[in-house]
């Protein structure tokens, strides 16, 4: 998943800036790259990075940058893991191509097949979804839709997908893109329906072992337990701080897969060679075509450099032209980490990136000036220009929290008694949310599916509450309580867009 949404359409930049000076492009990758990460990482303060470019079937450079956790000496090498998110999905989606190319499911057979309790909220889409379907997002949902719900919860997987029978689709069902977290989970529950092992046991037995990725970990609650690992990091009160590791594994074969360069470039030397690990057909190639095979129009995309091209999705991969080269790629976006994945399959190119902290787009930038040396395109300094628009938007959030802030200070009473919010209050999809008395005026939020996370509610005046999520993941919000006739009757709860971007809406039930 996400913070300011880094990981769904990462690869869109709405910013322009004037071509730097024409360089020596042949010499990025042998002399300029180290110097380039590394003051990245002063400047984007970012603690470990790791990166690896694979070429013709070889690989051309692997390195670990930086430290494995804030504070400690611990360095980054290239069997150092990272949760790499979102591009879990791509081993999901080879998965379920694989299943297909070995006749035990179709991409285009009834999800109700495999799964015949399964439903939508919708009849008629719920008889229509396939396979396909949960692979490339349309199955009405806005993106990230639900996730507040099922991110980090103690729903299991069952229960999340038992949930999407109580979420209204926002558009019309195949009518248009919106990116599920949810939908590739429900294909990862086909992957063990079909082929009787769980879904993190069917990858180890058909992808990380074959390909030799040992120290790949399918599933969050592994990832402490390794001793080659970093940790993840965000801002809190702009300072960067270690954070837990993302529960996450409700929701694994959307995003759950920790890995290192090392591992990840077996993945991606197979998937540039057809499959192949030497002679041996690891992957089907129809496997793979599969996946790169376009299924839907994501949007317009506006390059730095100034082209304009559209970006579709396949199966667990965004297609996009870039430079007159068809590129293949994702990126992931988890707590505390964002990752890009890349795969020029006509220049046999391949391209990693891992970092440990969520706060940074550097690992966009690196990806697009390696493409660009490759493909002999003038030098821009992308870091720097994400940079600067970075810093310009965290500057103006600044803005918005200090008001806040300032707001509280002023200690404005709340439009009625603090006991009147208190109580249990209840959202058809979340579950219950429980509001009782902090310090002085201040609230507590507890979250029934979120047991170790709460929000200090402040008041604003009125019945607005500035909130504060012990979770920095999910970020500080406004939240205004409804009433009628002078009684409380609901509050808006919103969570960071990294989370979810639409506010849920509680009902107060005593």
């Amino acid at each position: 998943m996400k913070k300011s949404l880094v990981l769904l359409l990462s690869c869109v930049a709405f910013i322009t800036i004037t071509h730097a000076q024409n360089v020596d492009r042949t010499s990025f990758i042998k002399d300029s790259i180290d110097v380039y990460v590394n003051r990245a990482l002063t400047n984007w303060r970012i603690p470990g990075v790791a990166v690896c470019i694979v070429k013709d079937n070889k690989v051309v450079l692997m390195r670990g940058y930086g430290i494995k956790e804030l504070g400690l000496p611990d360095k980054v090498d290239e069997n150092t893991l990272f949760m790499i998110g979102s591009n879990t999905k791509a081993f999901t989606a080879t998965a379920i191509a694989m299943l297909q190319e070995q006749k035990k499911l179709s991409l285009d057979d009834d999800v109700t097949k495999y799964l015949p309790w399964f439903k939508l909220e919708s009849k008629p889409a719920t008889e229509l979804l396939t396979v396909r379907d949960l692979l490339c997002h349309r199955l009405g949902f806005k993106t990230f839709q639900g996730d507040f719900t099922f991110y980090n919860s103690d729903l299991s997987r069952v229960q999340v997908m038992e949930r999407l029978a109580q979420m209204k689709a926002t558009y019309p069902f195949r009518t248009k893109w919106g990116y599920t977290n949810s939908a590739f989970l429900t294909a990862g529950e086909i992957v063990a329906k079909v082929s009787g092992k769980p879904w993190e046991a069917y990858l180890r037995d058909n992808i990380f072992s074959p390909l030799g990725m040992y120290n790949t970990l399918a599933l969050t609650t592994e990832m402490p337990k390794s001793l080659n690992r970093t940790v993840p990091h965000t801002l809190i009160d702009e300072r960067l701080s270690a954070i837990p590791y993302g529960q996450l594994d409700n929701m694994a074969p959307a995003m759950s897969i920790s890995s290192s360069v090392n591992d990840m470039s077996k993945w991606v030397l197979a998937l540039l060679n057809n499959g192949k690990v030497g002679a041996r057909q690891v992957i089907p190639e129809a496997a793979i075509m599969a996946t790169r095979q376009a299924q839907d129009i994501v949007g317009p995309v506006h390059h730095l450099n100034g082209e304009n091209n559209f970006e579709l999705y396949g199966l667990g991969w965004f297609l996009q032209d870039y430079g007159g080269h068809r590129i293949v790629m994702h990126d992931g976006g988890v707590s505390g980490y964002v990752s890009s994945v890349t795969l020029v399959p006509q220049d046999n190119l391949g391209i990693i990136i891992l970092t440990n902290t969520d706060e940074n787009s550097f690992f966009e930038a690196l990806r697009w000036e390696i493409m660009d040396a490759y493909f002999k395109l003038p030098f821009h300094n992308y870091s720097q220009a994400y940079l600067t628009a970075y810093k310009n938007n965290a500057g103006a959030q600044q803005k918005v929290l200090k008001k806040l802030r300032d707001s509280v200070a002023l200690n404005l009473m709340p439009a009625q008694p603090v006991a009147n919010y208190t109580g249990k209050y209840h959202n058809e999809l979340y579950g219950d949310m429980t509001i009782t008395n902090g310090t002085n005026n201040d609230l507590e939020a507890r979250f029934e599916h979120h047991p170790k996370m709460f929000a200090k509610l402040q008041p604003l005046g009125g019945n607005r509450f500035f909130a504060t999520f012990s979770d920095p993941i999910y970020g500080r919000s406004v939240i205004p309580f409804t009433f009628q006739n002078g009684r409380i009757t609901g509050v808006k709860i919103k969570v960071a867009d990294f989370v979810e971007a639409d506010p849920y809406d509680f009902k107060k039930i005593n």
